[in-house]
Formats: C-alpha cells, sequence, structure tokens
C-alpha cells in the first residue's frame, strides 16, 4: 500500500536509509496519518495560506503516485483512488441510510487562524472530511503535474510554494494566472476527472477493497451501486459545481448581537452589491478576512446593524466569504431582505 504506516518498521531499519531523524520522523510519521478523534478534532490535517485546510495523507498519495509515474515512464494508474476514489466509496456506503448530502464533509474551524494548532469539525464527521477532499484534489492536481514527462523537472518544494504560496495582484489577478494554484483546484480537479467513468473506478477501487479483505459479499447488497450514484451527483453538485466558501470562524468574525432572524426558504432573488469602501480588490486570505472584519465593525458599529449586512461576499482571491449565511436573515436590500440572499 501506498503511504503505508511507518510503525510497522523497526526504527532502526528505517533510519538507516532515511534523511530525517528518530524525533522529526515520528513527528512527520504522526503528523500525516489522518484520524478525527472522539471529540471531533480532525488530526493529520494543515491550514494553508489560502485559508483553506488540507488533509496531508491524499495529498502525499497523490505526489507520490505521481513521482513513480515519472520514474517509470508509466502514467499514474491508480492515482483516482488513491486520492479520491477510496475515501468517497467507502463514505458513500457507510451512510447509504443517510441522505446523500449527510454523507460527505463536514468542514471545520481553527482555534487560531494565526497560530492554528486544532482543528475542530463543525459536525460528525464523515470518511470523506472536507479535508480530506481539498486534499485529494491538491494531490491528483500535483500527481498529475508531476508526472508529465515532458514537462522539466522540478524540485517538490517549488511545486508546493507555487500551488500554495502564489502571489495575486492588481495587474495579475486570478483570470491571468495559468498556472495550477490552490483556489482553483475545484475547476481543475473537475477538467480531469469529468471526462472519466468516475462510477466504474469508484465500483473498481470497492471490489479490490473487498477482494482485499475478504468481504466479497457486500457486493450483493442491491443498495450499493444506487449509494454510489447518488454520493458521487452530490460530489459533483457540492464541490464541483458549488463555489468553496471561507466560513465565519476562518476570517474572525465578531458573534451576532442579539438573536438571529431566520430567513424562510426557499427564496426567490439574489441581489448582487458591491462595496464602496474597502474599494480596492482582495487578493490573499489575509487581506479578504481583514476586509470581511472591516465592513462587519462598520455595519455593527458604525450602522447599528446586528451583523455584518451582506449574505455573502465575493473576494477576489478566488473565494466567497460567508457573511449572514444561508439561513438568517440580512441587512442589504431595503424592503428585500426576506425575499433573498445579499451578495457584494
Amino acid at each position: 500500500h501506498f503511504l503505508g504506516p511507518s510503525y510497522n518498521l523497526s526504527v532502526d531499519e528505517v533510519l538507516d536509509t532515511a534523511i530525517l531523524n528518530a524525533s522529526s520522523f515520528r513527528f512527520f510519521d504522526k503528523a500525516v496519518h489522518h484520524i478525527v478523534t472522539q471529540s471531533g478534532e480532525e488530526r493529520g490535517v494543515v491550514l494553508t495560506p489560502d485559508g483553506t485546510t488540507v488533509a496531508l495523507s491524499p495529498l502525499l498519495l497523490g505526489i507520490e503516485s505521481g513521482l513513480k509515474a515519472s520514474t517509470d515512464g508509466t502514467p499514474p494508474a491508480g492515482i483516482f483512488p488513491l486520492t479520491l476514489g477510496r475515501r468517497l466509496g467507502l463514505s458513500f456506503l457507510s451512510l447509504q441510510e443517510f441522505p446523500p448530502s449527510y454523507r460527505l464533509g463536514p468542514n471545520g474551524c481553527w482555534d487560531s487562524v494565526k497560530h492554528p494548532k486544532v482543528f475542530e469539525l463543525s459536525k460528525p464527521a464523515t470518511l470523506v472530511t472536507d479535508a480530506i477532499i481539498n486534499g485529494g484534489m491538491d494531490g491528483l492536481i500535483l500527481g498529475m503535474d508531476l508526472s508529465n514527462h515532458s514537462a522539466p523537472q522540478q524540485a517538490l518544494s517549488e511545486l508546493l510554494k507555487g500551488y500554495y504560496n502564489f502571489a495575486l495582484h492588481e495587474m495579475r489577478g486570478l483570470d491571468a494566472v495559468h498556472a495550477h494554484i490552490s483556489p482553483r483546484r475545484r475547476e481543475i480537479s473537475k477538467s480531469i476527472l469529468e471526462p472519466l467513468d468516475l462510477y466504474g473506478l469508484v465500483m473498481e477501487t470497492l471490489h479490490l477493497i473487498w477482494k482485499l479483505e475478504k468481504t466479497e459479499w457486500i457486493a450483493l447488497d442491491k443498495g450499493v451501486e444506487k449509494a454510489v450514484k447518488e454520493g458521487l451527483q452530490e460530489f459533483a453538485h457540492k464541490y464541483w459545481d458549488c463555489p468553496p466558501i471561507i466560513s465565519r470562524c476562518q476570517w474572525g468574525a465578531k458573534p451576532y448581537r442579539s438573536t438571529p432572524m431566520p430567513l424562510s426558504l426557499p427564496v426567490p432573488f439574489l441581489y448582487i452589491h458591491h462595496t464602496y469602501e474597502p474599494s480596492s480588490p482582495c487578493l490573499s486570505f489575509p487581506r479578504c478576512s481583514q476586509d470581511m472584519r472591516s465592513m462587519q465593525h462598520f455595519h455593527q458599529v458604525e450602522r447599528g446593524w446586528n451583523d455584518i449586512g451582506y449574505s455573502f461576499v465575493v473576494g477576489s482571491d478566488g473565494y466567497v466569504y460567508e457573511g449572514r449565511g444561508w439561513n438568517v436573515l440580512g441587512a442589504h436590500t431595503t424592503g428585500h431582505h426576506s425575499l433573498g440572499y445579499g451578495v457584494s
């Protein structure tokens, strides 16, 4: 198995050829393997510069698969099962008694964005959290890049820096960037995977798992195919069709003052606004977060409102920022608050 647990090997055996010392190796081994504790803490994940949380194991699986393909001079066979397919299939089946939307996610919040240590999930975990999805997409994209035999060889550190630590500016916005960067993971992974038979690939992966675990009888369950088809439709809708959203806790929102008024759903309208101040486009997670906090302060302190008025705010960094969100009545379009969402 790719990226197997190193604790199956003796320390001496590992360190004979390792470039890390014993202490560093143990830390790396612990940091890489993904778990969710009973209290809802997700481990084996990191906060990236663009404000999203990424699981390391599927990221490294994709990179390892791509490097192996490049070395062997072969296509990166199995990169989808390694990065996304296995987890997706198992999650679809483990929760097939629940609606498809409950079989994916959730996201969560860091204890501190400046000095992140603990990542707490917002809901009970599935087998494929948002961090697993992000890491799987990134592993798929970077693994495919590394497997490209015609591309010039690039140090892995440079590849990761270019993907996660890019710089945008007003003369070079997101639309002008042709390189693969993390805010575009959804559209890039869609371009790679959408032409493929994902249903067939997930089913092949599950059959291989059942064979290895001697549980082939699971294939006799008539609900398996339906669960996988429904799950893939939900995956495409949630992670390809919908834009990525930076939650309130990530940009440092102050609490809502008083009691939020629920928005009666469904609503027929979407009201598009613009921000007069801040007027310059925000092109990074820190800048967009700062602008969100400034707008919330203005609305709460200067205007005397309970919260930032908008339902959502679109940043120029490739992300949508959660304001009052999907379920809370906004303050954005006089006389029309209850009729739709306000997006700036």
